[in-house]
């Protein structure tokens, strides 16, 4: 059974959505109820083994030497691109990095250190069971295999969320379609996701990771950010 070796969190983005509390924090440094959202990944993956941490930085990557100081082991890996491209760049720049390799948003909050686990049977991602509508990336899966994906969302799919296992044999292939789609196609414009899912999708056999909506919470904007901590109601318009 394949087992997670490394970790790269991805972190380098400007957060535009969550203006103006990220004009001066890089969002995975921003606190909700005084934790850091990056440190409850970093301590989660601590937890189950993982101390090999790979942190792709960019905008106001200053920021992150504190990080670097609290947790000694990890490495930043500079973006470049972060300001010029989608996150396909930070991929692109860990992707000697990708084999065994467990990949994550830096920006989200890990209540429940088990959805990091590093045993897995396949590439793929941490997904939950969904029957309500959703707009967010929906996976059909049948006998245990990704059949197809919808980046408008629907119902009744599993829904994919940042938390992804790769082997080194999906790695090794990962690592060749981005070097494709960002030196020679100059594709720069997507998601590092669109190259499994939508630009090579026959090149991948992909399960998915059960695990329950409240393990997890992504906080993609204000409002989210807001609801999950009341002290950041002065940013919001009108205050």
């Amino acid at each position: 059974m394949p087992k997670v070796e490394r970790a790269i969190i991805m972190a380098a983005g400007i957060g535009n959505r969550m203006r103006p509390v990220t004009l001066t924090t890089p969002k995975p440094l921003v606190k909700v109820n005084g934790v850091r959202m990056i440190d409850t990944v970093i301590d989660g993956l601590h937890k189950n083994g993982i101390c090999e941490i790979y942190v792709v930085v960019g905008y106001l990557k200053e920021q992150f030497g504190k990080l670097k100081r609290d947790y000694p082991s990890i490495e930043l890996i500079e973006n470049p691109y972060y300001d010029t491209c989608n996150n396909i760049a930070s991929l692109y720049v860990a992707r000697e990095h990708i084999e065994n390799a467990i990949i994550l948003d830096g920006d989200q909050i890990i209540y429940n250190p088990a959805v990091l686990s590093p045993e897995f049977e396949r590439s793929g991602y941490n997904s939950v069971w969904t029957d309500a509508e959703t707009d967010e990336w929906l996976q059909t899966v049948n006998d245990g295999i990704v059949t197809s994906c919808s980046r408008t969302g629907g119902k009744g799919g599993w829904q994919l969320y940042s938390i992804s296992r790769w082997t080194a044999e999906d790695g090794k292939k990962l690592k060749h379609h981005l070097e494709i789609e960002f030196e020679q196609e100059h594709n720069r414009q997507i998601y590092w996701d669109d190259v499994v899912m939508f630009c090579y999708p026959d090149e991948y056999q992909l399960g998915i990771r059960p695990m329950d909506k409240d393990d997890i919470t992504e906080v993609d904007n204000l409002s989210e950010l807001i609801a999950l901590d009341s002290s950041y109601r002065k940013y919001a318009r009108g205050n």
